[in-house]
């Protein structure tokens, strides 16, 4: 049973039949529903496999004819496979191997990336195993490998089929320049070495008037060499009722070797070879951004269990257990600081270079380095659910995702291909049919626009870009959702900004310790951080840090009362001190002077928040806290001024005088204060009227604008921002946002740059091969060459650093 495109395939246990007859019932009946294509059920087995439309009938429909006829079914539970590709040339070959996978009954639906290599699969084990999976694509001729992070398994194998098909290798290749043993080592690079030398000696023979079927003999060697892989691939597309290169290459070819020009063939096929190893070779460094995220965590660490350290591997360490972290070694889990001090190279994860000291109760990342001292952490992340593996496989999606750009030319060469080919049909029947013109003349010339006419340069265009942006700019701390995210940032022509946790810190910071003659300043802070150390309002915790940071030293107090609301108020030395709010000093009786109500009124109007210190009869001074400003938001404001950045604007619902204060510090001139969520919401949607916009926020309270902006940004927590924003800005330096929009619309640049390229590329050689001013050779080297330069010139995203430019 084959499973079309439009059709899926539904194994079923399916008990309570008694004889052959019960399993005949159940077909007869369920063919008898609209969108059922074929059944077929065995009494043996008490099997049913049904092929069915699902636009039409579902699975709970076939399940319930099945239970109304009295027997009883039960549907497999599906399960997931993920597995590394290796050798796929272009988005055609990534589509090949979908179509593949999908005529297997049992596979519910499989999904291949050719950016990446990977591909899902999701199948009823009940009806296709993993080896039939593996069997199929090594029949396709690709070569496959259990991903790691595969689902519903646990692959600890690596499979490597060895075939001689010209996509061979087993992992994405590196560089030519830095693997040249692969050449001689490798199936593919043999190949391609041994039709150079059929083509070089095919050459001589011909070059030396020796006997024409010597010359053909050592031609034809390059031929099948290198040609036999091409051919069986081709021949499964066709099969598939598809049209890629491999097919069009092979029609050339053997056109060619039936027009008697056998040179011509050798070199196509040698040609052809040489092209796609080069490209994928090209690729695949771009593919390996993710895999040095995954190289970052090490297999193993040293765990503290029974009093002992033993090396265990890190899928057996669980929540709430200590590892010991030595200098030099990386950390292996998530976790928490519980003693000891180093710093910590946390690029990886940040994309910060300079380390970061950590004390107990710091958090620390998997894939770090620990550079100096001697560390004990308390896990508190599973192998599978550390930042590091969040971030591998966020970024596999992105580069997996489509971005519109790439989704509008999947659309044209599917609509583009065959009107070639009908147009190569129609250059090899007309002028000969209906102008008496020679047959084989316009035969080759059709030969030629096959060759030169697959949309491989047009396919690959997009994807490289994408892939080479996206692990580029993960290596700076800039993590993008998919393409469509990083192509809509390149067209950003409005960025609103959250104020609390995005702007500023999120937590109160010591503005000015304002004294009122009694005594002096420092005094009154080191009141109010004595009676704060115990208290757990956020406000009091920024008056002890400042105090801690200016060295005071606390005294201890006595008869602590706090006052919910108000503040506190406790013995220190002979008298009794007050720490709080208008509300409290009144309480107490003591009334405060016109100069203090003044200052109280212009704090306020600054946007800061009072908190005022006296004894039992007068108030001695006031400290003003407010929210503290990032030290990057001024600069990042103005790198985005500099990009022209049309509209900028601040969204809190903060009191008016605090939202200005801020602006102003930051260099924004438009603000709104005192928004409700629905409020931003609103302002988002104004905002889009006139152009694409952005959203910045902390992942926390903003998830409505988020949701409603063209595009949202999220700094702060990780695990938050992860499920919220479109791009994650890890580390929270919103210096990286003019790195995301730069590289965005270096990206945008890149690929219109790609398909402009390819389409006049195909344009001109199509025209010039239909008029007989190109040949097969040429063709081929305009079709390869086309495509090894879109790649390099998106792999020059890869490079792209500087967050600044």
């Amino acid at each position: 049973m084959t499973q079309s495109s439009s059709s899926k395939t539904q194994a079923l246990q399916v008990s309570g039949m008694d004889c052959g007859s019960c399993a005949k019932t159940i077909a007869a009946s369920l063919q008898q529903l609209n969108g059922v294509q074929e059944v077929a059920v065995s009494f043996a087995t008490g099997r049913a496999v049904v092929s069915y439309n699902p636009n039409l009938v579902n699975t709970a429909e076939i399940k319930n004819r099945i239970t109304v006829l009295g027997y009883t079914v039960d549907v497999a539970t599906p399960k997931t496979l993920q597995i590394q590709i290796g050798g796929m040339d272009c988005g055609s070959c990534a589509k090949t191997i979908e179509v593949g996978l999908q005529q297997i009954v049992g596979v519910n639906e499989a999904s291949v990336s050719f950016a990446t290599g990977r591909s899902q699969i999701d199948y009823d084990p009940q009806a296709v195993n993993e080896t039939k999976i593996y069997e199929q694509i090594q029949a396709l001729g690709y070569t496959v490998e259990p991903s790691p992070e595969a689902t519903n398994h646990d692959h600890s194998h690596t499979c490597d089929h060895d075939h001689e098909h010209h996509h061979k290798h087993a992992h994405p290749p590196q560089p030519a320049a830095s693997n040249w043993q692969f050449w001689i080592t490798n199936r593919r690079g043999q190949s391609v070495i041994l039709a150079g030398i059929g083509l070089f000696l095919g050459l001589i023979a011909q070059g030396l008037a020796l006997p024409i079927w010597l010359a053909r003999a050592f031609y034809g060697i390059g031929i099948i060499v290198a040609g036999y892989p091409i051919a069986r691939a081709g021949l499964f597309e066709l099969r598939l009722r598809r049209a890629d290169m491999n097919l069009l290459m092979t029609i050339s070819v053997i056109g060619a070797v039936a027009l008697g020009d056998w040179l011509e063939a050798a070199l196509v096929v040698f040609l052809f070879s040489l092209g796609t190893t080069l490209q994928v070779f090209t690729f695949g460094r771009t593919r390996n951004a993710i895999r040095g995220l995954m190289d970052l965590t090490p297999p193993t660490a040293t765990v503290q269990r029974n009093d002992q350290e033993v090396t265990v591997a890190v899928e057996n360490i669980r929540v709430g257990e200590t590892l010991t972290i030595r200098p030099g070694q990386r950390v292996a889990l998530d976790g928490v600081v519980t003693s000891g001090t180093s710093a910590i190279d946390q690029s990886p994860i940040t994309g910060e270079s300079i380390p970061e000291d950590k004390a107990p109760g710091d958090a620390v990342f998997a894939g770090t380095l620990n550079q100096t001292g001697f560390l004990t952490v308390k896990v508190t992340h599973v192998a599978n659910d550390t930042t590091v593996a969040k971030i591998i496989h966020l970024v596999e999606e992105a580069q997996s995702s489509r971005a519109p750009t790439q989704q509008w030319v999947d659309k044209f060469a599917q609509i583009y291909t065959p009107i070639v080919i009908l147009s190569a049909i129609a250059i090899t029947l007309i002028p000969p049919l209906i102008f008496a013109q020679p047959f084989n003349v316009w035969l080759y010339r059709a030969l030629v626009m096959l060759v030169i006419a697959c949309p491989c340069a047009l396919v690959i265009s997009t994807p490289v870009s994408i892939v080479s942006a996206i692990g580029a700019a993960t290596r700076q701390g800039v993590l993008f959702k998919g393409g469509h995210a990083l192509e809509t940032a390149g067209h950003l022509t409005s960025l609103a900004f959250d104020k609390t946790g995005t702007l500023t810190q999120g937590e109160p910071v010591l503005q000015k310790v304002y004294e009122l003659g009694e005594v002096s300043a420092d005094f009154v802070l080191l009141i109010a951080a004595a009676l704060e150390q115990q208290s757990e309002h956020p406000l009091g915790k920024a008056i002890v840090a400042t105090a801690k940071a200016q060295k005071l030293k606390l005294e201890t107090i006595e008869n602590f009362t706090a006052y919910p609301g108000k503040g506190v108020t406790a013995q220190f030395g002979e008298n009794r001190y007050l720490v709080g709010n208008r509300r409290l000093f009144a309480e107490f009786g003591i009334t405060l002077s016109t100069a203090a109500t003044s200052l109280l009124t212009e704090i306020e109007n600054l946007g800061q928040t009072p908190v005022l210190v006296g004894n039992s009869q007068n108030l001695l001074g006031i400290i003003a806290l407010a929210d503290g400003l990032r030290l990057e938001a001024a600069p990042a404001v103005q790198m985005l001024q500099r990009l022209k950045m049309r509209h900028l604007v601040m969204l809190t619902g903060d009191r008016t005088a605090v939202a200005q204060q801020i602006a102003q510090q930051v260099g924004i001139t438009e603000y709104q204060a005192e928004l409700l969520p629905e409020d931003k919401l609103q302002v988002i949607q104004q905002l889009r009227q006139s152009g694409v916009v952005g959203m910045v926020g902390d992942g926390i309270n903003d998830a409505p604008a988020l949701a409603a902006a063209d595009i949202s940004f999220a700094v702060g927590g990780i695990d938050i921002a992860l499920e919220t924003a479109d791009v994650v800005l890890v580390g929270s330096d919103l210096k990286r946002l003019a790195y995301a929009v730069t590289l965005s619309r270096r990206t945008v640049s890149v690929i219109q740059q790609n398909v402009v390229f390819s389409l006049v590329t195909k344009g001109l050689f199509l025209l010039l091969g239909t008029f007989g001013f190109v040949g097969l050779a040429i063709a081929v080297l305009a079709d390869t060459g086309t495509s090894l330069l879109v790649t390099a010139n998106g792999m020059r995203l890869f490079k792209a650093k500087t967050r600044e430019e």
